[in-house]
């Protein structure tokens, strides 16, 4: 069996990355970890930001991308072949540490089976323990030897359980001012300063489109209607949801302020927006960096939610990454981000919250108060960027069993 040595700086380091916000993640991860290990080696499964960084990437990263129960139970057979092939190829090659961006339900088996062969793993991303049953951080820390965690009240949750658990914050936050600039972002997008503006994201996945793309464009038409004036910005996330958007808004074509659909710019799409409409996910974390006011609607397959439903799994009352950080934070008073799932998530409802906000500057100037409030919590006390503390705390276990061997 091969024993690795880092003191030379040349590690094998493997990374599993699903999706693209993994992609990203990984990207600065590698960054920052090649400024201590010059000459360390990447491997694993990764996009193109990663590959852009030297990273061989063994496997196309969108095989990981789903989402939701009964979508990733149609594709098991596919996972487990592949799960079984990379860890195989992993304990051949017996990397220095075993990194695991996201991506839960593939990455923590793949994880487990690592740490018992005695591979180093870490994940970083902490799964939804605070929304999903906590007995999952017990799973977590069987599948890893640390865990790498975006939000301030996720640790605690892993110290119950004997878990090490690192904060190292969210890289949005540094990549957001704590003040926003939406006349710089309606210049860039060729948007005028005193029109109403709404931002409508409704997914980056083309199965989140094709589930509520028409719900939301349906409740951006009914706000036209009643808000004279208004531009709708729609950025869509990649082409396959451009291409999806494209022919949903056709119908509308001949609207006298048809929507401006964008290849990208969803940072800002928001930032030059008054209100941003929105499906539930990380882009509500994005939509509050930028202080935006925001309602929030989601549905996910009708299979998912029953047995969500059914197990009792959810233990929360609230969805949208805004309103959860403001109860972890104390922050009292109404909900910040009205929210809408699966039947509740209707165009009448989306419209009617949405309209309301353009309708309450108050009550707009003080969500944006608490949203700065929000973002400099995700911030306080840590120095540098998240990637370069995901990497440090990486080093630090690395550097321990090198010690120990």
């Amino acid at each position: 069996m091969q024993n690795i040595d880092v003191s030379d700086a040349a590690p094998t380091i493997a990374i599993l990355a699903g999706e693209d916000s993994g992609d990203q993640l990984g990207a600065d991860l590698i960054i920052a970890l090649r400024q201590r290990y010059p000459r360390a080696r990447f491997i694993g499964i990764g996009g193109a930001r990663m590959q852009r960084e030297g990273f061989e990437s063994w496997y196309d990263i969108r095989e990981l991308s789903l989402f939701g129960f009964s979508e990733v139970i149609s594709h098991l057979p596919r996972l487990l072949r592949l799960r079984k092939a990379l860890v195989a190829r992993l304990l051949q090659t017996r990397p220095a540490v075993v990194i695991g961006i996201d991506a839960p339900d593939f990455n923590l088996g793949v994880e487990q089976r690592l740490k018992q062969a005695g591979l180093l793993t870490v994940h970083y991303v902490s799964p939804s323990v605070w929304a999903w049953r906590e007995k999952r951080a017990e799973k977590i820390g069987r599948s890893a030897n640390r865990v790498l965690c975006l939000f301030p009240m996720e640790p605690p949750i892993y110290a119950k359980h004997g878990i090490d658990a690192r904060f190292v914050g969210h890289p949005l936050a540094d990549r957001f001012a704590l003040v926003s600039d939406r006349v710089g972002a309606r210049e860039s997008l060729q948007l005028p300063q005193q029109a109403p503006v709404l931002a409508v994201l409704p997914g980056s996945r083309p199965a989140e489109v094709a589930r509520l793309g028409h719900i939301f464009i349906d409740a951006a038409r009914r706000v036209a209607a009643a808000l004279p004036g208004l531009r709708i910005v729609i950025p869509a996330a990649n082409p396959q949801v451009h291409g999806r958007l494209g022919e949903l808004l056709a119908s509308g074509a001949g609207d006298e302020a048809a929507p401006l659909l964008l290849d990208g710019h969803a940072h800002e799409a928001m930032l030059a927006a008054d209100v941003v409409l929105l499906a539930s996910g990380t882009a509500t974390l994005e939509a509050m960096l930028a202080k935006r006011p925001m309602v929030v609607g989601y549905r996910v397959a009708p299979l998912s939610y029953r047995i969500a439903r059914a197990l009792k799994m959810l233990k929360t009352d609230v969805y949208s990454l805004p309103n959860i950080l403001a109860r972890a934070n104390g922050l009292r008073g109404d909900l910040l981000v009205p929210e809408f799932m699966q039947d509740d998530c209707t165009a009448g409802n989306l419209a009617g919250a949405t309209l309301a906000l353009f309708r309450d500057s108050e009550r707009r100037g003080a969500i944006v108060a608490a949203f700065e409030q929000l973002h400099q919590g995700l911030r306080s006390g840590l120095e540098g960027h998240a990637g370069d503390r995901a990497a440090a705390a990486i080093a630090e276990l690395m550097d321990e069993k090198h010690a120990r061997h």
